[in-house]
């Protein structure tokens, strides 16, 4: 094997790793998260805009609100687990840019000045992001479930404000009972690799 990252690592990342429908109510803590976040704030992103924004879903009453917006097979595993985020993509990224990009300060309004840029660049850059929150929480030792299966608008409506556009929704917590579904084939090298 060529790569680098020890076996077990390999397999807590990718191999073994898989959506998880069912949690334990062992609860996930603002310090697994902060790791989380502490660890996954160094993925590389397009002039490093760092658009993500994470909504953490924890008090009944928010967790109720958000589940009426998730479709009907997601309901229940949303209100079951420990703990869930809303994944968005933040369009006015660019008013971190002078900080986050020093060298090229200006790039704030040269290069994202207007809003449709911004929000083609958001979308990309914040699902980048997405990726690398899902490892991160592998990382931790947790189990990830994101979703798309939701009303989008209603979430963006209930939690957000427009400058945010909603992505996914991540159950996050221990895997619970028969938390697996079978995994689904993947495409080999040769179906996805060409050398031109």
């Amino acid at each position: 094997m060529s790569l680098v990252l020890d076996s077990a690592a390999q397999d807590l990342l990718f191999r073994e790793a898989r959506t998880a429908n069912t949690f334990t109510d062992e609860p996930v803590t603002d310090e697994q998260m902060r790791a989380v976040h502490d660890l996954i704030k160094y993925g590389p992103t397009s002039m490093n805009q760092s658009p993500l924004r994470v909504t953490l879903v924890r008090s009944p009453e928010a967790r109720e609100r958000l589940v009426r917006h998730m479709a009907e097979g997601n309901r229940s595993k949303t209100a079951a687990a420990p703990l869930v985020a809303i994944l968005s993509a933040d369009n006015e990224f660019h008013e971190e840019l002078p900080q986050l990009f020093p060298h090229f300060p200006q790039a704030k309004d040269a290069v994202f000045g207007e809003r449709p840029v911004r929000e083609s660049a958001a979308a990309l850059n914040a699902a980048l992001q997405a990726a690398y929150f899902i490892i991160g929480v592998r990382a931790a030792g947790l189990a990830a479930g994101p979703m798309t299966g939701c009303d989008m608008e209603g979430l963006r409506k209930e939690f957000l404000d427009d400058d945010h556009t909603p992505l996914m929704v991540v159950n996050i917590g221990r895997p619970g009972p028969d938390a697996w579904f079978p995994r689904s084939p993947r495409l080999e090298y040769e179906q996805v690799v060409t050398t031109v």
